[in-house]
């Protein structure tokens, strides 16, 4: 079994990255550290420390963006399963041992990853599915931190180069099912994702529809296999977004509801919101006509 990590201009953090996957309990035959062209004098120093140590391998290119470092560093494994960890991240003790399991015990499994620890701007635990390519299609499953089969990475083309905004990873996930199997999650935070307001992921939010539209056309006959999951899905997700909203609002009174949404729901949210508010301002009312004066 073998890690890639992946950094560029990250400096001490593609070293905690190494160290999280050294640590792991269930040891890797081979890491490779695939350093994407990085400038940064501290960065490369720390590159320097990693390949003097001798227990991992350095290559370094010229940027090309994630998608390019990750397939030339699986490129370099000679390991059936791999682990793929962006350099500013790092793994839990177990992640190894639980995800090669999956992928060991069951051949229909092509992938394996966790659920997310966040730090750094933001604390959460992020709870992703996994599944099969139906379940990848309205949202992304899991994260880009996963243990992979070579093989199946290999037929499905590798990561896509040319996607350097963003959705790289969920690109490469329903390349990968289209061919069938799924993706399991180990139920427990045993990736610890840091969260930064300049991250890749943040930014390509900014892109997100375009993004998607993108995905779509490159996918375009997993989506019309399945058009209707995907729609529902969709419809199911927008629901639930729109029940938060309400609930929140109902929850603090003082929090205008502004203006409705039409055709999603919205209509019928303000007026139970609206119809709430009435009800719990008449039961005020009636309390306070029955209290005892002071």
């Amino acid at each position: 079994m073998g890690v890639v990590v992946t950094g560029f201009d990250q400096g001490d953090l593609v070293r905690e990255a190494v160290e999280s996957v050294l640590r792991q309990t269930r040891a890797p035959d081979q890491v490779v550290v695939v350093d994407d062209g990085s400038t940064d004098a501290w960065s490369l120093e720390v590159l320097d420390v990693l390949r003097a140590d001798g227990l991992v391998q350095v290559l370094r290119q010229e940027n090309a963006g994630v998608s390019a470092a990750r397939n030339a560093g699986l490129s370099l494994l000679t390991t059936e399963l791999a682990v793929v960890l962006d350099g500013d991240d790092r793994l839990a003790e177990t992640f190894v041992e639980r995800t090669a399991a999956l992928l060991e015990e069951d051949a229909d499994v092509v992938g394996a990853s966790s659920w997310l620890r966040m730090h750094g701007v933001a604390h959460a635990i992020a709870r992703p599915a996994g599944g099969a390519a139906v379940d990848f299609l309205h949202r992304n499953a899991s994260p880009a931190t996963v243990m992979l089969r070579r093989d199946r990475w290999r037929a499905a083309g590798g990561y896509d180069e040319r996607m350097r905004d963003g959705f790289e990873d969920w690109d490469f996930f329903l390349a990968l099912l289209a061919a069938g199997g799924r993706i399991e999650i180990v139920p427990e935070p045993l990736v610890e994702y840091r969260t930064s307001p300049t991250s890749a992921n943040v930014r390509s939010m900014d892109k997100r529809v375009a993004l998607y539209g993108h995905l779509v056309d490159r996918h375009r006959p997993l989506f019309e296999e399945h058009l209707r999951a995907v729609l529902l899905a969709q419809e199911a997700a927008s629901i639930a977004r729109l029940d938060a909203w309400e609930r929140l609002v109902l929850d603090h009174p003082e929090v205008p509801v502004g203006d409705a949404t039409y055709g999603d729901g919205g209509m019928a949210a303000v007026v139970r919101i609206a119809t709430a508010r009435a009800e719990g301002a008449g039961e005020q009312t009636a309390r306070a006509a029955v209290l005892p004066e002071p």
